[in-house]
């Protein structure tokens, strides 16, 4: 990063067409962490595994933790996905998430230079949060109010939540798409390993406008255990470490496959950082430790 913030976002950011391969880690924010712990985490993200972004997950609701996190962003060199967080309950607090979050876009100077985009989420159409049409309206005003921070806006969603809510008029106001592939809970689920074609299935209900935008897979993993709230809905999905790390490599050998053209494709991000987050999806487990070797290529 530079030593000043700069005076103008022109030629700040690569195209989002050449985005493809690896692109970083979803982090669960829910725990609020301080900004010593966004910092080495974040740290660890760029310096350990060429991370370029990292994707919020959850919400915190804490007074100033967004600032945080442009701050340990712009010390590690990493862009930031922000997320509205809908959250599972109902309710309207994502609204206030809403207000607060373009409040620090608006008034943090460094904050356009590490936010490379907004994401409404999380899956606020499978979840049926909001109508299609009423989620239409609140991307375009987000896009009018964040224009003058040339900050893009997107909705964290499964292709499913598209295809069930007939949802092709969010689809067409999005700056890029955010597609989520969680191919564990398929019917037709075996192992990681395995999981090509049912990635490439998930893909079909956003196909058309797959060639007219960026892609990002920011939801995208495969458990290495089930819980609760994780569960296979196939009598064949394996959910162990072998399987998880199966499913990336897989993913990293499709990098050609995903990459749409000479410059860029689909990007995918690792769902999720760790196993304190999320149990089961991490890369690293509930000891900190690495679960398997991850060094996904960032571009092929």
């Amino acid at each position: 990063m530079p030593t000043q913030v700069p005076s103008s976002l022109d030629g700040w950011w690569c195209s989002m067409d050449c985005e493809h391969a690896f692109l970083g880690f979803s982090y669960e924010v829910t725990g609020c962490q301080s900004l010593s712990q966004l910092n080495a985490d974040f740290a660890d993200m760029r310096k350990n595994f060429n991370a370029r972004y990292v994707r919020l997950y959850g919400g915190c609701d804490q007074s100033g933790f967004y600032d945080n996190v442009i701050e340990a962003a712009w010390q590690n060199t990493l862009g930031v996905h922000a997320l509205i967080w809908f959250g599972f309950t109902g309710g309207n607090e994502w609204q206030t998430r809403r207000d607060d979050l373009f409040n620090t876009l608006h008034n943090n100077t460094k904050a356009p230079f590490v936010t490379r985009g907004v994401q409404f989420g999380s899956e606020p159409l499978y979840d049926d949060v909001l109508s299609h049409e009423s989620l239409t309206e609140q991307v375009v005003l987000a896009k009018i109010l964040l224009s003058d921070v040339r900050i893009p806006v997107t909705v964290s969603e499964l292709a499913y939540g598209y295809q069930e809510r007939g949802a092709l008029d969010v689809l067409s106001q999005l700056d890029f798409i955010n597609a989520h592939m969680l191919p564990f809970f398929s019917t037709e689920a075996t192992t990681g390993s395995a999981a090509w074609p049912l990635v490439k299935k998930k893909r079909n209900g956003i196909q058309e406008f797959i060639s007219l935008t960026a892609v990002f897979s920011p939801q995208n993993g495969w458990p290495s255990s089930t819980s609760s709230s994780v569960q296979a809905n196939s009598p064949n999905a394996v959910a162990s470490v072998s399987s998880e790390e199966g499913y990336f490599q897989m993913l990293d050998s499709q990098c050609e496959t995903l990459k749409k053209g000479p410059c860029g494709g689909i990007g995918w991000f690792a769902h999720i950082y760790s196993d304190q987050q999320e149990v089961g999806y991490g890369i690293y487990n509930t000891q900190g430790k690495l679960k398997f070797p991850f060094q996904p290529r960032t571009s092929c």
